[in-house]
């Protein structure tokens, strides 16, 4: 079997990992899956879920974490914290500009706190646009951070991922967020704190590796690729051909990696209920 490398769509190669700019450019967009034509409005109204056959658009941070709080209380922290190319990566500057302006962020993840149903919560959400949802050191520092003031405030934490792992331009220094971000999570995790993870597509590598799967709910969006090494690559390396819908969201469910697949159109109520739930006994009404 000869190998062949593919498109790197982390680093900008290929198709862009994000389509929601796409759909505010143009008067309709068809459905990837069912080719029905849908409008940016109707996409909008119906939280980037194709009315037809249900399949989930991708999504940026902010939309996220607009559809989850409730109006008006999500306070932004660490904004300006921003990556350089601390190892004089080549062409890796030029890289991180561009993703900027892409995503219209300064980093993959954006982070802060909200209320979700009345329960103030800290929380966070990977942005696939800038370079994959990529974790480097900044990534990494203000996820920890997410979790620090959590447990200042013995509030629950809520994440998206959405990542295709490490950023190998920072080389080690990326791959020791898994580490920093895991270790922020046990602390959280001590005190009896409540972490919700949500995987989205795809999660992947060095994020699957650490705080992505470390939840004390595991949540997904249908059909979400969720691994640590892709398909792709373990073919290649087992060279056995892998079970259909392997490392999917509901391959992952049948498995037990993932707690339930919850429609994005439910993510709200569903998360509700589950804060309130476990919510300590001396602030339930």
């Amino acid at each position: 079997m000869r190998f062949r490398k593919p498109k790197n769509t982390l680093e900008g190669q290929g198709k862009p990992a994000s389509d929601i700019n796409e759909m505010t450019e143009e008067t309709t967009i068809p459905c990837v899956r069912c080719k029905k034509n849908l409008t940016s409005d109707e996409l909008e109204n119906e939280k980037y879920v194709c009315p037809y056959c249900r399949h989930h658009f991708k999504m940026n941070a902010r939309q996220r974490i607009h559809m989850l709080a409730d109006a008006g209380t999500f306070v932004e922290f660490d904004n300006e914290l921003t990556p350089s190319n601390i190892l004089n990566f080549p062409e890796y500057d030029a890289k991180l500009e561009a993703a900027r302006l892409q995503s219209a962020e300064t980093d993959s993840v954006v982070c802060g706190v909200c209320v979700i149903g009345g329960i103030k919560v800290a929380i966070f959400a990977m942005e696939p646009s800038f370079m994959m949802g990529s974790m480097g050191r900044v990534a990494g520092e203000k996820i920890t951070r997410t979790f620090e003031r959590a447990l200042e405030e013995n509030i629950p934490v809520i994440g998206f991922a959405v990542s295709g792992g490490a950023r190998m331009q920072e080389g080690m220094v990326s791959l020791m967020q898994m580490a920093k971000t895991s270790g922020a999570v046990k602390r959280h995790s001590d005190a009896g704190n409540l972490y919700i993870c949500i995987l989205t597509d795809p999660t992947t590598g060095g994020v699957t590796a650490s705080f992505a799967m470390e939840a004390d709910i595991i949540l997904s969006e249908p059909n979400a690729l969720i691994g640590f090494a892709g398909p792709r690559v373990i073919e290649q390396t087992i060279r056995k051909k892998l079970p259909h819908g392997f490392q999917r969201a509901e391959f992952q469910l049948e498995h037990g990696f993932v707690d339930k697949i919850v429609f994005r159109k439910r993510q709200k109520a569903y998360l509700t209920q589950l804060l309130e739930m476990h919510k300590p006994l001396s602030l339930r009404a």
